[in-house]
């Protein structure tokens, strides 16, 4: 929350950045450093490193090693990397595959076709639910404007591929994956990505989940999450070229009808964006990597209420609340005669509670994973927001700190003291609708809720 005001701030609470959770990423940016410099000589940034080992004592990590040589010893070590690189390294288990719909008996879970916006339970041909080794797509979210100005060409990559020719026929015949609404921003590039307006003109634009065919690419990434850096390189320069590509050829392709290219060619990159990278994001979308295996594994039910209108299982050792939907891209490319793209999902949930056990590794006593959690692909989609990242990034530096001065192992972190330091700097560990940080009861309230006392949604209901 903190951050969120510091961007409501920096753009004087402007109807674009939505109270402070929409941005430019030269604005975050800016943000984020300006909180680092206040607290210059205690926080250490090293840029351009990428692991390239570690070393342990017994279940213990010593030291990490980085590609130029460089090794940096500790007491406890927090992997913070979509991938959990250090954690397989040090040796901690993890898994990478889509489990079955047997295996958990989580809605959407394994293979599965469903049409964007239908019912929960609508669910179209070909739904197996089996389970398979596969990872969910990942794109690139561009920042793209419309002010002529600060707008930047497309760039036709070199040996433009001819991998975009079912686009024809979708816009032809208005054929999408789903249903929508908002007509406005589902018109020329709308119907390739889905435009999110931010500050100054610009927008996050991400996968169109509407869309047979957006910026994701699904199947090529299967290799990521355990890759060598050489290989994620080449992905990375695959994927920008494959995205640029189709915005190229939704601008230029005389195929297309020339309405709906004239639409498209009003846009471009923002020229004062990833000045130093082209003007395209430096980091691929990753949404998911390694799942460590930790102390407790995170189901979709952990994220669905108990009874209807209810809330879900209320974790006594939460360290955040978070509440985002059963959210998956798709894992394979399009399939003729689909509703979609298999494994594209959402589905609801309730605000739910976070137990500290999904980011302490088994076997490892001084390592923390706040980001490759340990989660089944389903439980993982609703964790995998960076509002719960952050939360739970605030809760490993605590727990971190604790361990240092106690020496002891992970899993041995005395929760209610964990608990009361992230209360104390305004965390919220369950939620109510009627209470926040800054209500003077709030600090109460949040201990007897953990402990089953206030049930409902409202402290006032009682």
């Amino acid at each position: 929350m903190e951050f969120v005001h510091r961007v409501r701030d920096h753009y004087n609470d402007h109807p674009d950045c939505s109270g402070g959770y929409r941005f430019e990423p030269s604005g975050a940016e800016k943000i984020l450093e300006g909180m680092l410099s206040e607290h210059a000589g205690k926080i250490t940034v090293l840029r351009d490193r990428q692991l390239s080992g570690v070393t342990k004592s017994g279940n213990r990590v010593t030291s990490v090693i980085v590609n130029d040589g460089e090794t940096f010893t500790g007491r406890v070590f927090i992997d913070a990397t979509y991938e959990g690189d250090l954690a397989a390294m040090a040796g901690a288990a993890f898994t990478t595959r889509r489990e079955a719909k047997a295996e958990q008996n989580e809605p959407l879970a394994g293979k599965v076709y469903k049409a964007w916006g239908s019912a929960p339970h609508e669910i179209g041909d070909g739904s197996t639910g089996a389970g398979d080794d596969t990872i969910q797509a990942f794109n690139y979210r561009l920042c793209l404007t419309d002010v002529p100005g600060n707008r930047v060409a497309i760039p036709c990559p070199p040996g433009y591929r001819a991998e975009y020719a079912s686009l024809v026929d979708d816009i032809r015949l208005n054929r999408v994956a789903g249903k929508y609404t908002r007509e406005q921003e589902f018109d020329g590039i709308g119907r390739l990505v889905n435009i999110v307006r931010l500050p100054n003109g610009k927008t996050d634009s991400n996968n169109q989940h509407l869309a047979f065919l957006s910026t994701d690419l699904p199947e090529e990434n299967y290799p990521w999450p355990t890759a060598d850096w050489a290989w994620r390189d080449a992905f990375a320069a695959r994927l920008r070229d494959y995205i640029c590509g189709l915005l190229w050829f939704a601008q230029n392709d005389p195929a297309l009808p020339a309405e709906f290219r004239a639409k498209c060619s009003r846009w471009g990159l923002a020229k004062d964006e990833y000045t130093d990278n082209a003007n395209l994001p430096r980091q691929v979308y990753v949404r998911e990597g390694r799942r460590i295996v930790g102390e407790y594994l995170f189901t979709a039910h952990d994220a669905l209420p108990v009874t209807p209108g209810g809330r879900p299982p209320i974790h006594r050792d939460s360290i955040t609340a978070s509440h985002y939907a059963l959210d998956s891209h798709a894992h394979h490319e399009r399939e003729p005669g689909k509703v979609h793209l298999d494994g594209f999902i959402s589905h609801p949930t309730a605000p739910y509670t976070v137990p500290f056990g999904v980011m302490v590794p088994k076997g490892l006593d001084n390592l923390l994973t706040p980001v490759p959690v340990s989660g089944t692909h389903i439980g993982f989609s609703t964790l995998r927001m960076e509002p719960c990242w952050m939360a739970l990034g605030h809760a490993a530096g605590i727990a971190a700190a604790m361990a240092v001065r106690s020496g002891q192992p992970m899993r041995a972190t005395n929760i209610a003291e964990l608990q009361n330091a992230l209360l104390d700097q305004g965390a919220v560990l369950i939620y109510y609708r009627d209470i926040a940080p800054g209500d003077p009861r709030f600090r109460d309230v949040q201990p007897r809720g953990l402990r089953g006392e206030l049930p409902g949604w409202e402290v006032n209901s009682r």
